[in-house]
C-alpha cells in the first residue's frame, strides 16, 4: 500500500530539496538536506539506474541478478541545471530530477512522457527489524498497460492487480492467487505506442499494484533494502526485453536432448518399474528423451544417496536407461537430514555450513527426511562444496541432469512454509537476515547445483531444472511452473504462465503437463501435450497417488494424439534450437505474446491464449473440452494453416476448425521451417536430410537455422552453423539467398526442400545462376526438391 490512513499514521517520509549535485564518469548524485541521495547512473542511452540511499552514504554494491558480462556503454551524458530541475540527456532519453523533492521524469528526446512520478520515492522506517520499507509510485495513463513478473497465475495484462513476490511454495495454487514460487521484479509498460520497463532490483518481499488501489498511480515497494531499479527505454518491447535479459543474463546452450519430450512422477520406483515406463514409450514409438527419479529414490530421502533395495546398482541401471536413448534425471533438495551417520549432514556440521538462527543454533525445519538443516548456498564456500558432492551422480553413475526441488526454501508444519525471517545468510560476504535471502535462496542453490553438474559433466553441457527462482537464475537453470493442477482452467494458467516467463528473461520454462495434482481426463491431457510440446521445457509430471498420467493411461485415441505431437516437436527440433540459440544471442523471447509481436495492435493488448512459437509460427492452444474449434486472433501479416495449407490474412479475430487430434497452429508466409526426421531421441538417428517447409510470400521475409554438434562447447569457439535464408516472392518467381556463418559442418549434404503456396507451376530453376534439370532436383507434384545444402542462390521460376 503506497498511501492509506494506516501508512499516514506511521508516517510516510519524502526527500526534501536538493542541496548538492555532483557527476562522475557515467553517474550523477544529487544530495537532499535531509540525508536523501540519488545516483543515477548511466548503463546505455536507454537504459537508467536510479538508486537511493536515506542515511547519506551507499552500501556496498551488489546484486545476485546482475551479470557481470553485461554491456555498458553510451554515446552522450550531459546534466544541466534548470531553474526547477536537473536534466540529464542521452542519445534517447531526458531525465527530470526536480529540485523542491527529487521526484523524477523520463522522455523520449521528443519530448515525450514516458514515465514520471506521482509521489516518487518515498519511506517508512521499520521500528521492528530496522531499515525501511521502500517505496516508489508512477503517474499511470489512461489505456497504459503492464505486463511481464515471471511466473504469475493471473491475466497476461497486469493492469488493475496486486500482485507479490516472496517465493512460496503453493501446492495446487489456484488462477490469481499470490504469491507463486518465483520473485521476478520485473515488469513491462505499454503507453500509448512506446514500451518501457522497471526492474526493481530488491530480494526483500515485494509488492507490485498496477492501478488497483488507486486508478492512475502504479506503485512497487518492498519490504526492506534500498529503492534500486533499472528503467529500460524501447520504443519497442523487443528493446526492452532484451536488454533486461542482457542485464540479467543469458543461458548457455542447453544439450539438445534437454528440448526432447520428459517423462517424470512422484515417484518411479523401484528399478523395475522405470525399466517398465522406459520400455513402454519404447514399445508405442513415443519419443522421450529423459526419465527423472523423484525422492524416493533416496535411502530416507537423503540427499545423495540410493535406496540399495529399489535401486541395487544405480550405475548400471543408468548406463542401461542410457543405451535405450533415455537420460536419467535425480532430484536433490535443499533440506539435509539431521543424523550423524550421514556424510554429507556430518561435512556440514564440521565445516559450519548450514544457516543458524539469530542467536547461534542451526536453522531445523521438517520436510521430506524428517528434522534437517540447511546449506546457506549465499556462502561461497558452501557453494563449492555442494558443487562437489555432485561427483558420484554425475561422473561416475552418469547422471545427466539434476532437478532441484523444495527451495523457496520450503518448510513443513509452519504456518509461514519457510524460514524464520531471523535466519542469517553469509550473502556473498554482506551479512543479512533472511528477509533479504529469502527470494534468491533457490536460485543460489541452482547456481551451486548448476556449477556442480557442470564441473562432472564437462566437456558435456549440464541441464538444471528448479522450482525457485530470482531474475538472473536463467543463466544457470531452467524452470517449470510448480505443483498445478489437472484442471481446465490451469491449462489456461500454464499458457500464460510460460508465456510471461519467456518475456521476463526465463525463456527455459514449461509447466507439469495435464497437472501434477488430481488427475486429468484423457481429453484435457490430450490438450495440454499440444500446449506442452510448444513450450521450451516439455515434460509430463504427476503426483503418483492421483494415479498414473503416463500417455497410455488415456486409451489408444489419446495415445496416437500425444504421439503426433511429440514428433511433431521433435520434427522441430533444429526450429527449436534455433529459437534456443536467438535467445542465448541476441536475448530474444522464446515465445513472444501478441502484444509483443506487434504492440501498436491494441487489439492484442489483452489477449491472452495465442503465442508465436519463435519468429514464425503462430499456436493457440483448445482450452475447454467437447470443442472443435474456436476463435482466435490472427495477428498482422498473411498465414498459413499448419495443418490445411489455408492462407488467411491477419489482424482480425476469425473462427479455425479443428479435430481433436489438432490445434490452430499457423506458419508466416515467406517463413522457412527447418526440420528433423522424428527420432524416439535425440542421437538416434544421423541426419541424413535437412527438410525446409518453404512457404512462398509475395515480398520478402528472412528465416534462420542454427546447428551444431547438439552438445559441448565447441559452437563457443565458432564451430556452429548458422544459416540465413532470405526469401523473395514475385508473381511468377521464387529467389531463396542462403547465407553461411561457422566451422560447423552439418552430417548431411542436402536440403529437402517443400514448396507450399507456390501461386504459379514451376517451369525452371536455377542453383548459383546454373539451371538444373527438374529430374534431376527429384521436383515431383507435391513441389518437393533436394538441393545440396551449399548453394548460395535457388531461383524457382514458373508459369
Amino acid at each position: 500500500m503506497i498511501i492509506n490512513t494506516e501508512l499516514e499514521r506511521k508516517g510516510d517520509l519524502y526527500p526534501s530539496k536538493i542541496i548538492k549535485f555532483s557527476k562522475e564518469v557515467d553517474s550523477a548524485f544529487f544530495h537532499t538536506d535531509n540525508n536523501v541521495i540519488l545516483k543515477v547512473t548511466v548503463f546505455r542511452d536507454s537504459l537508467l539506474r536510479f538508486r537511493f540511499t536515506t542515511k547519506g552514504y551507499f552500501s556496498d554494491d551488489f546484486s545476485y541478478a546482475i551479470d557481470e558480462n553485461h554491456s555498458r556503454g553510451f554515446n552522450k551524458f550531459e546534466v544541466t541545471e534548470e531553474e526547477e530541475y536537473y536534466k540529464i540527456l542521452t542519445s534517447k532519453l531526458e531525465c527530470h530530477i526536480h529540485k523542491s523533492d527529487l521526484r523524477t521524469g523520463i522522455y523520449d528526446i521528443n519530448g515525450n512522457v514516458l514515465m514520471e512520478d506521482e509521489l516518487g520515492f518515498h519511506w517508512e522506517e521499520i521500528y521492528e527489524y530496522g531499515g525501511n520499507v521502500v517505496k516508489m509510485s508512477k503517474v499511470s495513463s489512461d489505456g497504459e498497460n503492464f505486463y511481464g513478473l515471471g511466473d504469475k497465475a493471473t491475466h497476461m495484462n497486469l493492469k488493475g492487480k496486486r500482485l507479490e513476490n516472496w517465493a512460496t511454495d503453493q501446492y495446487a495454487y489456484q488462477k490469481d492467487q499470490e504469491p507463486l514460487y518465483k520473485a521476478v521484479p520485473f515488469y513491462i509498460g505499454l503507453r500509448g505506442k512506446d514500451a518501457y520497463g522497471v526492474f526493481f532490483d530488491n530480494t526483500f518481499r515485494s509488492f507490485f499494484d498496477f492501478c488497483h488501489e488507486r486508478r492512475n498511480v502504479a506503485s512497487f515497494w518492498a519490504d526492506g533494502g534500498e529503492m534500486n531499479y533499472y528503467f529500460f527505454y524501447g520504443p519497442q518491447m523487443q528493446e526492452v526485453v532484451t536488454s533486461y535479459t542482457d542485464l540479467t543474463g543469458k543461458p548457455e546452450l542447453p544439450p539438445l536432448w534437454a528440448l526432447g519430450y520428459h517423462q517424470c512422477k512422484w515417484s518411479y520406483y523401484p528399478e523395475s518399474k522405470v525399466k517398465e515406463v522406459a520400455a513402454k514409450f519404447r514399445e508405442l514409438q513415443i519419443p522421450c528423451d529423459a526419465i527423472y527419479l523423484d525422492i524416493d529414490y533416496m535411502e530416507g530421502f537423503r540427499c545423495f544417496t540410493w535406496n540399495k533395495e529399489y535401486f541395487p546398482d544405480p550405475k548400471r541401471m543408468v548406463a542401461e536407461l542410457a543405451g535405450d536413448g533415455f537420460k536419467t534425471i535425480v532430484i536433490i533438495d535443499p533440506g539435509i537430514k539431521i543424523d550423524p551417520e550421514y556424510s554429507v549432514y556430518k561435512e556440514g556440521i564440521e565445516n559450519d555450513y548450514f544457516c543458524k538462527r539469530a542467536d547461534g543454533p542451526y536453522m531445523k525445519g521438517k520436510v521430506w527426511p524428517g528434522e534437517c538443516n540447511f546449506p546457506d548456498y549465499t556462502n561461497p564456500a558452501v557453494r563449492e562444496w555442494w558443487a562437489g558432492l555432485f561427483k558420484e551422480l554425475i561422473a561416475d553413475f552418469g547422471v545427466k541432469g539434476v532437478w532441484n526441488d523444495m527451495n523457496e526454501p520450503a518448510v513443513m508444519e509452519v504456518p509461514t512454509k519457510t524460514f524464520p525471517l531471523d535466519v542469517r545468510h553469509d550473502y556473498d560476504g554482506h551479512p543479512c537476515s533472511h528477509r533479504k535471502a529469502h527470494n534468491i535462496y533457490g536460485t543460489q542453490m541452482a547456481r551451486a547445483t548448476y556449477e556442480g553438474v557442470k564441473r562432472f559433466s564437462y566437456p558435456k553441457r549440464p541441464f538444471i531444472i528448479t522450482r525457485s527462482a530470482y531474475s538472473g537464475a536463467q543463466r544457470y537453470t531452467s524452470s517449470w511452473t510448480g505443483d498445478n493442477v489437472a484442471t481446465w482452467e490451469h491449462l489456461w494458467i500454464a499458457n500464460v504462465q510460460v508465456q510471461r516467463m519467456s518475456l521476463s528473461g526465463m525463456g527455459f520454462t514449461g509447466s507439469d503437463i495435464g497437472g501434477f495434482a488430481e488427475q486429468p481426463t484423457g481429453e484435457l491431457y490430450a490438450r495440454w501435450i499440444q500446449l506442452g510440446v510448444f513450450h521450451p521445457f516439455c515434460r509430463t509430471h504427476s503426483s503418483g497417488h492421483h494415479g498414473e498420467q503416463e500417455p497410455w493411461a488415456f486409451g489408444e485415441e489419446v495415445i496416437n494424439v500425444t504421439r503426433k505431437f511429440i514428433e511433431l516437436r521433435y520434427q522441430l527440433l533444429p526450429y527449436l534450437y534455433t529459437m534456443f540459440w536467438q535467445y542465448i544471442d541476441e536475448g530474444l523471447p522464446m515465445l513472444k505474446p501478441l502484444f509483443y509481436y506487434d504492440q501498436e495492435d491494441t487489439q492484442t493488448h489483452y489477449r491472452t491464449d495465442e503465442f508465436i512459437f519463435g519468429n514464425h509460427i503462430l499456436v493457440c492452444p483448445i482450452l475447454e473440452p467437447n470443442a472443435l474449434g474456436r476463435r482466435m486472433y490472427i495477428p498482422k501479416g498473411q498465414w498459413y494453416n499448419y495443418w490445411t495449407n489455408e492462407l488467411v490474412t491477419g489482424g482480425k479475430e476469425m473462427w479455425v476448425d479443428t479435430a481433436f487430434d489438432q490445434i490452430p497452429v499457423f506458419v508466416k508466409a515467406g517463413a522457412i521451417i527447418p526440420k528433423y526426421p522424428v527420432q524416439q531421441y535425440v542421437g538416434e538417428k544421423e541426419i541424413e536430410e535437412l527438410t525446409l517447409d518453404v512457404y512462398y510470400k509475395e515480398g520478402k521475409e528472412t528465416s534462420v537455422v542454427f546447428e551444431d554438434a547438439q552438445d559441448g562447447y565447441d559452437y563457443t569457439k565458432g564451430r556452429y552453423s548458422l544459416r540465413t535464408f532470405t526469401l523473395t516472392g514475385k508473381e511468377n518467381d521464387l529467389v531463396i539467398r542462403q547465407h553461411k556463418e561457422g566451422k560447423y559442418v552439418t552430417p548431411y549434404s542436402n536440403f529437402k526442400i517443400n514448396l507450399t503456396g507456390l501461386p504459379f507451376r514451376v517451369q525452371s530453376v536455377e542453383i548459383d545462376n546454373e539451371a538444373v534439370s527438374l529430374e534431376e532436383l527429384q521436383l515431383n507434384i507435391h513441389n518437393s526438391l533436394t538441393i545440396s545444402k551449399d548453394f548460395s542462390e535457388l531461383h524457382i521460376k514458373g508459369i
